[in-house]
């Protein structure tokens, strides 16, 4: 005998925002009765257990279908924020390599023109 089923899933709050959740599906918990509402007797057609078994089935589906593409956007934010941050470390990286690189050259062209000048001022 199941007591409860309770679903796991991460929620999707933000690009940046994502948080697991504990979810239970069933049993549904009863609503609460309103003042309004209190002491009424609806009649339903078909009989409560007919509607019971039919809705049941389509409000597990439907939750568990939440859960899962709530779980697939977070994915996707999550991704995305990674690739972002992944984009502009890459971008920093080049930057740097590049600057590092121009530095170099550079060295090596003042080193040649200093060997140039030298040896012309040798030469005289």
């Amino acid at each position: 005998m199941i007591d409860a089923v309770f679903v796991v899933y991460n929620e999707f709050k933000s690009v940046v925002s994502q948080r697991p959740v504990v979810d239970q599906i069933l049993p549904i918990p009863r609503a609460e009765l309103t003042a309004a509402g209190e002491g009424e007797d609806y009649i339903y057609e078909p009989d409560p257990e007919s509607l019971f078994e039919a809705i049941l089935p389509a409000y597990v589906r439907s939750q568990i279908w939440r859960a899962l593409l709530e779980s697939a956007a977070a994915e996707h934010a999550a991704r995305m924020t990674a690739m972002d941050s992944a984009t502009k470390n890459a971008k920093e990286l080049t930057d740097a390599l590049t600057l590092h690189m121009n530095r170099v050259r550079q060295a090596s062209i003042t080193t040649s023109i200093i060997e140039v000048v030298s040896g012309a001022a040798a030469l005289e």
